[in-house]
């Protein structure tokens, strides 16, 4: 791997995670990820890389593995994440990853995923005058034509949306129909967090199951990816639906904080989680739609219309005015459709990349 070198120093990883700090300086629309995060990640064994020209640090990125994406891609794939670099070094960095994914008998590479499609990464292919937001991308303009110079094809291809908060009911749902079907919806409770998780993660894998991309999510990976959930939570804005006590449905929306982790540069420490802490109210305007689904035998019931309801009646009450969402596959327009509804827009192109080494 001519000039990627593993992060192995102390000041190695102070450079991997200050590196956008650079490249995106002046920049409000990107949004770091948090350095707790990645630093969780090195000490766990993911490797991190460089690619440094004349001693200053062009471009970053991780290679990893996961068995049960190749089970799911069908084929052993070199995947590689937090994938960021100057426009002058994209032809080396992406030589090096096919290489290195090559040497190791992979049959492609697929990414940026951080750490898994399912989880975060991606690259914005449009919309590029729009801020970029938590658990979504934001990349400069070069980066679609620099991976396909390379030889890299769109897979997946997405749109992050962006909407208004209807004023008025948007969705409609016979109310009749909650008690005749024994339909219960319940809301988010910071005190019982741990205990709802479990109850999303079993919805979660069961809705998602036949997406292309979607690997099951564990229980640490769950909390991983909810760490701190519990002082930001808005209990209004994360719904599930149980019918006759089976849960069927659910959505999880969170105050954006997308600005806050901007400026400072996605080093959440101690200080300046007690500054968010202090100031999270100011965090209540706009709202990010991370995840929502229905288990496939109660599909095209209605149940999601009747949680739309409930959490756009949320948002309004807690006096939010925009909603943002993580992508939704092109192909999967019944997802799109609310967002068609609520009077949305798409706001990025999105899409991943793969690149065939054999």
């Amino acid at each position: 791997m001519t000039g990627l070198r593993p992060v192995e120093t102390r000041r190695d990883l102070r450079d991997f995670l200050a590196f956008t700090d650079h490249l995106y300086a002046g920049e409000e629309r990107f949004v770091p990820p948090l350095h707790a995060t990645v630093r969780g990640w090195h000490r766990r064994g993911v490797r991190l890389f460089l690619l440094r020209r004349g001693g200053r640090v062009v471009a970053r990125t991780t290679l990893h593995t996961d068995a049960a994406l190749d089970a799911r891609l069908g084929r052993d794939t070199q995947l590689f994440g937090l994938t960021e670099f100057a426009e002058e070094a994209a032809e080396e960095l992406f030589e090096a990853i096919c290489a290195a994914g090559a040497a190791a008998g992979r049959k492609a590479a697929f990414g940026p995923v951080s750490l898994l499609p399912n989880q975060a990464g991606g690259v914005i292919t449009s919309g590029f005058g729009e801020r970029g937001f938590i658990d979504s991308a934001w990349n400069r303009p070069y980066y679609p034509a620099a991976y396909e110079a390379c030889g890299f094809s769109r897979r997946f291809e997405s749109d992050t949306w962006i909407c208004p908060v209807p004023q008025e009911p948007v969705f409609a749902f016979d109310d009749a129909r909650i008690r005749a079907e024994e339909l219960r919806v319940h809301r988010g409770d910071r005190r019982r967090v741990r205990e709802q998780l479990p109850i999303l993660r079993e919805m979660l894998n069961t809705s998602f199951a036949q997406l292309g991309y979607y690997t099951e999510i564990s229980a640490e990976q769950l909390a991983e990816q909810t760490d701190g959930l519990a002082y930001l939570l808005d209990e209004a804005l994360l719904l599930y639906l149980t019918k006759a006590g089976r849960p069927v449905a659910f959505v999880l929306c969170l105050p954006d904080i997308s600005r806050f982790i901007a400026g400072i540069r996605g080093n959440l420490h101690l200080v300046h989680q007690l500054r968010l802490l202090a100031t999270r109210s100011r965090y209540r305007r706009e709202a990010v739609l991370i995840i929502k689904g229905t288990v496939p035998d109660e599909q095209g019931h209605g149940y999601m219309r009747l949680l739309s309801r409930e959490l756009h009646d949320g948002l309004r009450r807690g006096g939010y005015h925009t909603l943002r969402s993580t992508y939704v596959e092109r192909d999967n327009p019944g997802s799109a459709a609310q967002y068609v509804a609520m009077g949305g827009r798409p706001l990025h192109g999105y899409t991943f990349y793969d690149k065939d080494l054999a």
